[in-house]
């Protein structure tokens, strides 16, 4: 077994180790990790589907296994058994749209006007359908392609997955929506069936979990890309009991006469709590595991990979500790996610791995696993971990870089360069301090001088946010 490493440690101290945390389901024996390994012999296999999950505002310890001592989530609990847990992984950016474009162009966000929205949130922005995708990549090798649930790149006429290389598309195109009529962000209807409206009034994650479960039990003739968008656990805060507090809810942001009263609506400022936080959880971690469970009834789940992540850090009721920060910033808490991998053709299982990866990454890895090349006029920022994990390569030591209005960060192994809201700079060593409370910028000039003009070398490479 490889030697701990400072960062290991650092990262099973805040991480919290699987066999300490897990929920009742996993006995200590099952629930025990060990350093990541790839597999030294592996059986050849063909071209494997995908199934990329994401949470939604899914704070980094909201998980059992990452360490929640209230929340118990099962069903991801087995999933990382079965495959790899990461204790270093990112979202692409601090909020929804801008993550959701790193994930479908594995780009940096501001490589496209639409990414520079923090998040979309009118009819003018969204994601080029000129741009090559994920699913516009894949299809071109013959993937069939799929996006079921939060789209948030974009509202119709101009911007649909449809537009974007996804062949089919069950969703809602904004943001937010009320669980049960569907009322969305911009205060219409907002499920959709490919362009058309579609009603549906029962609780929103079980409408998509039902369509994710037909979706991967169908016979299908070609290798395929799902990507299955939970809104759970994002507000308002509603489990699939409450109905009525939905309906309440909707009459609100029928009667609003201005965005900011649909806004404040869809907020739901007055409700939720820690239990209805942590119902709303365990709802989307039983969903996950009806659409794992149809994987395997279908015999498809020994050649399939499953990718879980959430698209940014938790807010309000989410479980951070230690990190510092929440949704929106580029402190931990804003963009460090809990992220599964699993694929039992290729992969072994109970492993944990601390090295640090961020959303473009795993563009570039499921298109190298389906043997799908990147557009070269649309150069990709994500690195492959295809090596890493199926042969065990060594991750070459590279900047990881996030931009926000308000922040800006950068990491390169343990150490991490953070401009907070007032053009302040520091730099933390996250190997020994996770939690971002020892400034060592004073102690270490030449060092954060450096970070910082990485940051800026990168920087200089994007398009600006518009005034």
């Amino acid at each position: 077994m490889p030697e701990i490493s400072r960062r290991t440690f650092g990262g099973l101290l805040g991480g919290g180790a699987a066999a300490a945390v897990a929920g009742p389901a996993a006995a200590p024996a099952e629930a025990a990790e060990r350093p990541f390994q790839a597999r030294t012999a592996a059986s050849p296999t063909g071209r494997p589907n995908f199934l990329v999950i994401l949470g939604d505002d899914l704070g980094w310890a909201d998980l059992s296994s990452y360490g929640a001592p209230h929340i118990r989530t099962p069903h991801l609990d087995r999933l990382a058994r079965q495959g790899v847990r990461f204790t270093d992984a990112y979202s692409g950016s601090a909020t929804c749209s801008p993550t959701r474009f790193s994930l479908y162009t594995g780009r940096y966000p501001g490589r496209t006007p639409g990414g520079l929205a923090e998040p979309v949130a009118n009819r003018t922005q969204g994601l080029d359908p000129r741009h090559p995708t994920l699913a516009s990549l894949l299809r071109k090798t013959g993937y069939a392609t799929a996006l079921i649930g939060k789209w948030h790149c974009g509202w119709l006429p101009d911007y649909s997955p449809t537009k974007s290389g996804w062949d089919e598309f069950f969703g809602n195109h904004g943001g937010v929506l009320e669980y049960f009529s569907k009322l969305g962000q911009l205060g219409d209807h907002d499920l959709y069936e490919g362009d058309a409206e579609y009603q549906d009034l029962r609780y929103y994650t079980t409408v998509l979990t039902e369509r994710a479960v037909e979706y991967v039990g169908r016979k299908h003739t070609a290798p395929w890309l799902l990507n299955l968008n939970f809104t759970t656990p994002h507000w308002p805060w509603l489990a699939e009991g409450d109905a009525e507090t939905g309906a309440e809810i909707a009459a609100r942001i029928r009667a609003a006469k201005s965005q900011a009263e649909i806004s404040n609506a869809l907020n739901h400022y007055d409700g939720g709590s820690v239990a209805k936080y942590t119902e709303m959880v365990e709802s989307l971690d039983a969903a996950v595991g009806e659409v794992l469970e149809a994987l395997r009834r279908s015999g498809q789940e020994e050649n399939t990979v499953v990718l879980f992540a959430s698209d940014n850090g938790g807010e309000r009721w989410s479980y951070l500790w230690p990190l510092s920060g929440e949704k929106f910033v580029l402190q931990e808490g804003g963009i460090r996610v809990p992220t599964i991998v699993r694929w039992p053709a290729r992969i072994d299982g109970r492993q944990v791995s601390h090295e640090p990866v961020f959303t473009p990454d795993w563009t570039a890895t499921l298109l190298e696993l389906a043997g799908a090349r990147p557009d070269p006029a649309y150069p990709l920022d994500g690195t492959s971990l295809t090596g890493y994990l199926l042969r065990g390569e060594r991750l070459a030591e590279r900047d990881l870089f996030w931009r926000v209005r308000a922040n800006r960060a950068l990491r390169r192994g343990d150490w991490k360069y953070y401009q907070d809201a007032d053009g302040d700079d520091h730099l933390y060593d996250l190997g020994a301090d996770l939690r971002e409370q020892a400034d060592l910028g004073p102690d270490r000039p030449e060092l954060l001088a450096e970070l910082k003009a990485s940051w800026e070398r990168i920087a200089a490479g994007l398009l600006p946010y518009p005034n």
